[in-house]
């Protein structure tokens, strides 16, 4: 079995936790970390560089006893360690430190106190108001708990996209090898490129005659069959994920992947225009009567409604029919249509690469210009730059933009904004930049109308440039602040600034719906990866899959300019 890259990571994840949650030493469980963000996003399967005799103890952040371990896991499927610590650790304990909030010795004081057993007896003990009479928690805290213990369980039964690419690439490629199949499509959420993935719908076109669901059910990675027939299998991957294969007919192919891709809603406004023609559509193919007429294609279905293909990114029924209807679908911005990258850190702070290997890194994937945005004195633990060290990395990039060809170095800073919405580095210093990237890393817990506030007063700075992840979410780990966007989006708009959208698969903050709103209130996005080495430079596409979901057109994209006509958006 091929261990893959999102399961190495999920292992050094929980080895973390349960290292935490023992008093282990915090550099020690940063490590853990630190390795396990490298490997869920690095390129190449580890497996398989393994396999080749790749040293893994090169790789940025591994080093050796990480790398044995990695090892160790791809041959045996099983790390010591952690069953070491999982049979010391109670379960529960670790569910809870995944709350927002919960730290290991809250979490401790609530497993030892009113007997915590799982997260439903941690939101039943919120509900019976248990959880504020212990000391040092309250009303607002339990109300906290509970709303967060909810999602936490909620967000455990789905993927980040990113992870469950990287489970469905070697599965697609496993089932195009198979004799028999010409065709596989992955359709549902993942074709859709919903930020999370409940499970994935697999559908197979093959040869006529071909019988291919007994190869289908031996992939490596299955853990269980609990259906299996002639056209259909429903297979439980080892890491929990639930694959329903379906082997479909070539002349109902492009009908069962629009029905299959969702979502519900976009499908039943789409059956009901078929309906309005006297046609049937389903799953099956395009219908007139008992007669098939179509369905071979995707292109057939929606030329039968009386549309043009609308983008699967779009197919969430929130407005795409209308607008295709009328002839306004957004023309959407692709991968290629980015000339730069606004958004990367080096080793000065927390990146893992010099300057200039992520510069000629972006040159090699065709880009015009690259950001650095190292972050600043606030932010301690990732050794923030001061005045002194800033200006010094705008000089030593002044003198690489001499060395470089067909790239250049835009000098930034990835700058906090304060309590009180200052900028965390004096205005003579940030006029030295080409443009900010100004964040929030602290003070989440704020208020709506605190944090609101908080930013519109950075905004009124005159060297702020871009709002970086605005609404500070983690996938699965972090609750988006509270705060009033549109309010913020209309104060942007007013003052030139621009909204990230960051593209690492735990943020794809904004949003797709805080990007269509965007759109519509005419506020210029900028998508940036917020690489901290130069393989997160290829995680632009999951912002671009936001993007897209976010009926974001070129125009509305400020790195698809060209140098000049960015710097100017960039300090208007």
């Amino acid at each position: 079995m091929t261990v893959q890259n999102a399961e190495i990571a999920d292992r050094f994840e929980h080895l973390a936790d349960l290292l935490e949650l023992e008093g282990a030493n915090p550099f020690r469980v940063r490590a853990y970390r630190n390795a396990a963000r490298f490997i869920r996003g690095h390129a190449h399967s580890l497996a398989e560089m393994l396999e080749e005799g790749a040293d893994l103890a090169e790789l940025p952040g591994i080093g050796a006893d990480l790398a044995d371990k990695v090892a160790t896991l791809v041959r045996t499927g099983r790390l010591p360690l952690l069953d070491q610590l999982a049979a010391r650790v109670p379960a529960p304990l670790v569910a809870m430190t995944r709350i927002e909030g919960l730290g290991p010795k809250r979490a401790q004081a609530l497993y030892r106190a009113l007997k915590i057993r799982s997260l439903e007896d941690l939101a039943r003990a919120a509900r019976s108001g248990r959880i504020r009479e212990l000391p040092g928690f309250g009303v607002r805290t339990e109300q906290l708990i509970a709303e967060r213990a909810a999602r936490v369980a909620s967000a455990e039964q789905r993927l980040r996209l990113a992870d469950a690419e990287q489970v469905a690439g070697p599965l697609v490629t496993w089932l195009r090898g198979i004799d028999g199949v010409q065709r596989v499509e992955v359709a549902g959420s993942f074709r859709r490129r919903r930020e999370t993935v409940g499970d994935l719908d697999v559908l197979l076109g093959v040869a006529r005659g071909a019988k291919v669901m007994g190869r289908v059910v031996r992939y490596e990675d299955v853990a269980d069959v609990s259906a299996q027939g002639t056209t259909r299998a429903t297979l439980r991957l080892r890491n929990g994920l639930q694959v329903d294969v379906r082997v479909v007919p070539a002349v109902a192919f492009g009908a069962a992947l629009h029905y299959f891709t969702g979502s519900k809603a976009h499908n039943i406004a789409v059956r009901k225009l078929a309906a309005a023609r006297g046609l049937k559509l389903n799953e099956y193919g395009l219908f007139r009567g008992e007669r098939r007429i179509g369905g071979r294609t995707e292109q057939e279905v929606f030329d039968a409604v009386g549309l043009p293909l609308i983008p699967p990114e779009l197919r969430e029924d929130r407005g795409e029919i209308d607008a295709a209807r009328r002839g306004r679908l957004p023309h959407l911005v692709q991968l290629g249509d980015l000339r730069g990258d606004l958004h990367c850190h080096s080793r000065a702070t927390d990146g893992r690469d010099t300057i200039e290997a992520m510069a000629r890194a972006a040159a090699a994937r065709g880009y015009e210009y690259l950001s650095i945005n190292d972050h600043s004195r606030h932010v301690k633990v990732a050794h923030g730059l001061d005045r002194r060290r800033l200006m010094e990395q705008v000089r030593a990039i002044d003198r690489l933009n001499t060395r470089l060809d067909g790239i250049v170095v835009l000098k930034s800073v990835e700058v906090d904004i304060l309590d009180d919405g200052r900028l965390d580095l004096p205005d003579g210093v940030l006029k030295e930049l080409d443009f900010t990237v100004c964040a929030i890393h602290y003070g989440f817990g704020y208020g709506r109308v605190r944090q609101t506030e908080r930013i519109l007063r950075a905004m009124d700075n005159p060297h702020f440039s871009i709002l970086a992840h605005p609404t500070g979410r983690l996938l699965g780990a972090r609750e988006p602040y509270e705060l009033d966007l549109e309010r913020v989006l209309e104060a942007a708009r007013d003052r030139g600034r621009i909204m990230e959208l960051n593209a690492q698969p735990e943020r794809l903050d904004l949003d797709d719906r805080g990007c269509r709103l965007a759109r519509e209130l005419g506020v210029k996005v900028a998508i940036s990866t917020d690489a901290h080495r130069v393989a997160d430079l290829d995680l632009m596409r999951f912002g671009v899959d936001q993007a897209r979901r976010g009926w974001l057109e070129p125009d509305d994209v400020v790195n698809t300019r060209p140098l000049a006509e960015l710097r100017h958006l960039l300090r208007p």
